[in-house]
């Protein structure tokens, strides 16, 4: 939480700059109307912090973030319900062909990157690196580790309780193609939420848990639970800034996107909370343990949006 307060006093700071410069293409501050956002717990934290500074600017906008995980979001924006989908993985194709049907064009849009984080409680103090093989064998469909020690012998005996997203999480589609190989592929007998603030709650209350969400989740909360290194096979590497960024973190990380509706573009407020957006994410995102995209990838983005609009 406290992250999430540093985030939003620093957008202030870049917001009151974009407007002082007249750069945040918003057209002053009588806009009005209505913005409907869904889609990834892990974006979640960045959109719901842009809502809340942009209406700070522009009242008359009323902006409603929701977080039902990737696929949930999807089905609503292919539906024509919501204006923009926020994705910790890219639209399907079997989605693209639901927006299809229902003439749902749209522009994605790559805001930054993630590392997913594999956590454990406090407590446990043997489990600080795990290869891919253990975190597949632990995972796996029909996977029947119930104990640590059946993941190592140097583990204690200690029983293993699991934690892990929906299956309407992108969080979840990612983690099951990068670990278990085939995405949605899992064992179904864990506790799963799309509320990632569940998660972390679980894991911290029990000493044998294992779960896994978006590492800022994990910035949030690292007084709470203690993060497991992993090891793909050049040596174990924790995710951080450095390591998301250089690939070095790897399989586990990920681009996170905003889909937007180009119908919706057309509307002032969907234009300017884009452009809002694109223009004061790079500098914002370590403040809550997101990686920032190079400055020539975000000149791209914000190309690509002008481009559509």
């Amino acid at each position: 939480m406290l992250r999430r307060i540093a985030f939003v006093a620093a957008l202030a700071v870049v917001a009151a700059g974009s407007v002082a410069c007249g750069g945040s293409g918003s057209g002053g501050n009588g806009l009005t109307g209505t913005i409907l956002a869904d889609g990834s717990s892990t974006v979640f934290l960045i959109a719901e912090a842009f809502a809340e500074e942009f209406k700070r600017e522009h009242p008359g906008v009323d902006i409603t973030v929701g977080e039902s995980g990737t696929g949930g979001g999807f089905k609503k924006f292919c539906n024509g319900e919501t204006d923009i989908s926020d994705a910790s993985r890219p639209i399907s194709d079997e989605e693209k062909a639901a927006c299809k049907a229902k003439g749902i064009e749209f522009v994605d849009l790559e805001i930054a990157r993630d590392g997913l984080s594999v956590v454990v409680n406090n407590d446990n103090t043997w489990a600080k690196c795990l290869t891919v093989s253990e975190l597949k064998k632990i995972w796996e469909p029909n996977s029947k580790i119930t104990n640590w020690k059946q993941i190592r012998s140097a583990f204690p005996d200690q029983k293993l309780k699991l934690y892990g997203p929906g299956t309407a999480s992108g969080t979840f589609d990612y983690f099951t193609k990068a670990i278990v190989g085939v995405e949605k592929s899992s064992r179904t007998d864990y506790s799963a939420s799309e509320d990632d603030n569940v998660l972390v709650t679980g894991v911290a209350g029990d000493k044998g848990s294992l779960g896994y969400f978006g590492y800022a989740y994990f910035s949030e909360n690292r007084d709470k639970l203690n993060i497991v290194g992993v090891d793909s096979g050049s040596g174990c590497v924790t995710p951080s800034d450095a390591t998301v960024r250089d690939g070095t973190y790897s399989p586990l990380s990920r681009p996170l996107f905003i889909y937007v509706k180009k119908s919706s573009i057309a509307r002032p407020e969907v234009k300017a909370f884009v452009e809002f957006a694109l223009n004061s994410v790079n500098g914002l995102l370590p403040d809550i343990g997101y990686t920032a995209l190079s400055e020539a990838q975000i000149v791209a983005q914000r190309a690509k949006f002008e481009k559509a609009a």
